[in-house]
C-alpha cells in the first residue's frame, strides 16, 4: 500500500501522526522527531497536557473516534501510536484494541501505510521473558488484563495489511540513552531487561523509514 499523496521521495521530510503523545516515551518522540526535522501532528484527549508539546499540530479527540482521525491522518506520511493505559488489575481493559482498530480503519481510508506501534515485554510471545518479578508477581497482579488488550492490539496490528513493525520495550526508566541496544525476535535465554524511553523513542522514530524490522516484532533492551 503507497501513499501516493505524501511519497515524495527518500529526502522528504516525513510527516508524522503520533498517538500517545502526552505519556513519557511518547513527549521524547515529539521532541527527537523534531530535532530531525520531522513534521509531527499529536493527537490528544486533553489540550492541557499538550501545552509544553511546543512545534507539534495539535488535535484534540479521541483515538476511537473514526472521524477525528481521518483529520489527524491528512497529509501524513506514518503513524506512531505510542498510547498507554494505567495498570488495571480488576477492570477489563479495551482502550487499547478499540483505538488500533478504528486507527487501521482510518489509515486505509486516507491511504497511509506505514504503522509503528509500541506494546512492550510481555505481550506475545515475549510473555515469561520478564524475569522472576515481573512474571510472578507484576504481570499476573497489575497487567494481566492490560496485556490481555496489548495482545488483541497486536493482533489487529499483523492483521491489518499495513506496512506495520511492533516494538517491545523491556521494563521502561528514565535514564539517558545508550549508543547501543539490542533488539531482539529470538527471546531464548533472555530473562529480564530494562531500557530508557529515550531510547525507545529514538528506535521508533527510527522505524518510520527502516524496512529492517517491517512485519516483525522485535523486543528492545539494553
Amino acid at each position: 500500500m503507497q501513499n501516493s499523496q505524501t511519497d515524495n521521495g527518500p529526502n522528504a521530510r516525513p510527516r508524522i501522526l503520533l498517538l500517545g503523545a502526552t505519556g513519557g516515551t511518547g513527549r521524547l518522540i515529539v521532541g527527537q522527531a523534531q530535532e530531525r526535522g520531522y513534521d509531527v501532528t499529536v493527537l490528544v484527549r486533553s489540550p492541557e497536557k499538550a501545552g509544553d508539546l511546543q512545534g507539534a499540530k495539535l488535535i484534540v479527540g479521541d483515538a476511537r473516534d473514526e472521524e477525528v482521525l481521518r483529520q489527524a491522518l491528512k497529509g501524513r506520511d506514518a503513524v506512531i501510536s505510542a498510547l498507554g493505559t494505567p495498570a488495571s488489575p480488576f477492570r477489563e481493559v479495551t482502550l487499547l484494541s478499540s483505538a488500533t482498530r478504528t486507527l487501521v480503519t482510518a489509515m486505509k481510508a486516507e491511504n497511509v501505510s506505514r504503522l509503528v506501534a509500541i506494546t512492550g515485554l510481555g505481550a506475545g510471545d515475549s510473555a515469561g521473558h520478564g524475569g522472576f518479578l515481573f512474571d510472578n508477581l507484576v504481570f499476573p497482579l497489575l497487567l494481566r488484563k492490560v496485556y490481555a488488550d496489548k495482545n488483541r492490539q497486536e493482533a489487529i496490528v499483523r492483521d491489518s495489511g499495513l506496512d506495520w513493525v511492533l516494538v517491545r520495550p523491556s521494563v521502561l526508566n528514565d535514564k539517558p540513552s545508550r549508543e547501543t541496544i539490542r533488539a531482539l525476535t529470538d527471546l531464548s535465554g533472555f530473562h529480564g531487561g530494562t531500557i530508557s524511553r529515550a531510547n525507545v523513542a529514538s528506535f521508533v522514530l527510527d522505524q518510520v523509514r527502516n524496512d529492517t524490522w517491517l512485519h516483525r516484532s522485535p523486543l528492545i533492551t539494553w
